[in-house]
């Protein structure tokens, strides 16, 4: 019988041999930890047993300086998370025009378009690779990724600034905005069926068929998403009663009007700031993603290329100033859902395993382990002389959670999982200003920084 220590002469075989399977088995049942932690594994959640207690009640929720007092959001069954963000961020704003506490913005509304505008701005891009092949890698990403729910501040940005917004009673959440599978999948095999015809009519030439194409998959399109999600308001009429109980009526306002009316924030002063911790890509310099975007001819995603220090510093100094931040990370790694908390030694999965599993954040980013998934809303952190200890975030996952549906993350956790951060240009120094204006290298479709919160 092979024992563990012939594995030496099968490590460089192409194939793993029963011999060396059973001297792993043998080598697995000769260790009473490893038993007793099977037994343990196979009964119980493996971060309950991975996770380190003490940290986790040790880490306090509180800041020192925290500017909510409102309650969360819900994106409920929907991958909108970029949109919550940037509403809840608008609302702050809203709420102060309307001496109010509570307020939302309507995300279905800033969903509908966004969506329909999206299926338009993937008609543009498959007939911009209309002469490629079905399999070649940006034609198989785009058919991949097709009709998503994620999205960038930028997209959010093209969507308010074409459409406007209006109040969450204008137009209200449905099944379906909640629940977005279902007509997501709907669209997805209406604009995969429209790629088919699309580049069947431009590699023939035939510009008026492939016009009339486009012009009844987007009528398609438009009627799907009126069913699923409602008719969006061209106007409305708006009265609410302040907390004063003052009554306010503001008459008939269409989403433009609203939106300029009641907001305190211009958009075209924000920029992304992101840390893409890849040496090839230098800190300062400005980035953006081919094929990244929802609205045809309106400005391209853009990044600004910063040390995470600084994204923290700039993001501190908002907070202090009364003002939120809209950021971007990956959410799921060394999160305790139900306690509200992150913290980047909160699970020992290496320990428990003992198994190498670290990566820094560079490595992770190149081999595919971490990526933007979630945007949020920075709405406190703890300062204790001068350094940034830990901070407040709105997520818009409910009350269920944390406090209220408030999570606190510690500032390792920043560090490693946080990519992307939303502030000021008047923030930035002269030099990164100036930075903002240099051509951007263009990376493809499929590049970690290309993610959608």
């Amino acid at each position: 019988m092979t024992t563990i220590t012939d594995l030496s002469v099968t490590s460089h075989a192409s194939s793993l041999t029963p011999g060396h399977v059973a001297a792993l088995h043998n080598s697995f049942a000769a260790d009473p930890v490893l038993k007793r932690t099977q037994n343990a594994i196979a009964r119980v959640s493996v971060d309950e047993l991975a996770v380190d207690h003490q940290l986790a009640t040790s880490l306090s929720t509180t800041v020192s300086n925290r500017i909510d007092d409102w309650k969360v959001t819900n994106q409920k069954k929907s991958g909108r998370c970029w949109l919550f963000a940037a509403l809840n961020l608008l609302r702050t704003g809203a709420k102060e025009v309307m001496d109010v506490k509570e307020f939302e913005f309507s995300q279905n509304y800033a969903m509908y378009f966004d969506k329909l505008e999206r299926a338009n701005y993937f008609m543009q891009s498959i007939l911009e690779t209309a002469e490629r092949p079905e399999d070649d890698r940006l034609v198989s990403y785009l058919l991949q990724t097709v009709m998503g729910d994620g999205g960038q501040w930028d997209m959010a940005v093209n969507i308010f600034t074409k459409y406007g917004a209006v109040p969450k009673s204008a137009m209200p959440e449905t099944e379906s905005s909640s629940n977005t599978g279902r007509m997501n999948s709907v669209l997805a095999s209406l604009l995969r069926r429209g790629a088919h015809e699309l580049r069947t009519l431009r590699n023939a030439g035939d510009v008026a068929g492939e016009d009339q194409a486009r012009e009844r998959i987007i009528t398609e399109v438009h009627r799907i998403l009126s069913l699923h999600l409602g008719t969006p308001p061209t106007s409305f009429e708006w009265d609410y009663s302040d907390d004063k109980k003052v009554f306010h009526r503001e008459g008939v306002l269409t989403p433009q009007e609203f939106l300029a009316k009641y907001t305190t924030i211009t958009l075209s002063d924000y920029v992304c700031l992101v840390d893409d911790p890849r040496a090839e890509h230098p800190k300062g310099s400005t980035l953006t993603v081919e094929h990244l975007g929802n609205v045809v001819g309106a400005a391209p995603v853009r990044y600004l290329n910063v040390d995470i220090s600084l994204a923290k510093r700039l993001a501190k100094e908002a907070i202090l100033d009364g003002q939120p931040v809209w950021f971007g990370c990956d959410v799921g790694p060394q999160m305790a859902r139900k306690d509200g908390i992150w913290d980047a030694r909160l699970y020992d999965y290496a320990g428990l395993y003992d198994a190498e599993l670290a990566m820094d954040k560079e490595t992770r980013v190149r081999y595919g382990a971490s990526a933007m998934t979630h945007a949020m809303l920075l709405t406190g952190v703890d300062v204790l002389e001068g350094q940034t200890r830990r901070w407040r975030v709105e997520n818009s996952w409910g009350e269920e959670n944390g406090d209220q549906g408030f999570y606190t993350m510690a500032d390792n956790w920043f560090d490693d999982y946080v990519f992307e951060i939303v502030v000021e240009k008047s923030r930035l120094s002269s030099e990164l200003v100036q930075a903002l204006e240099t051509e951007p290298t263009v990376l493809p479709a499929w590049d970690p920084m290309g993610a959608l919160a």
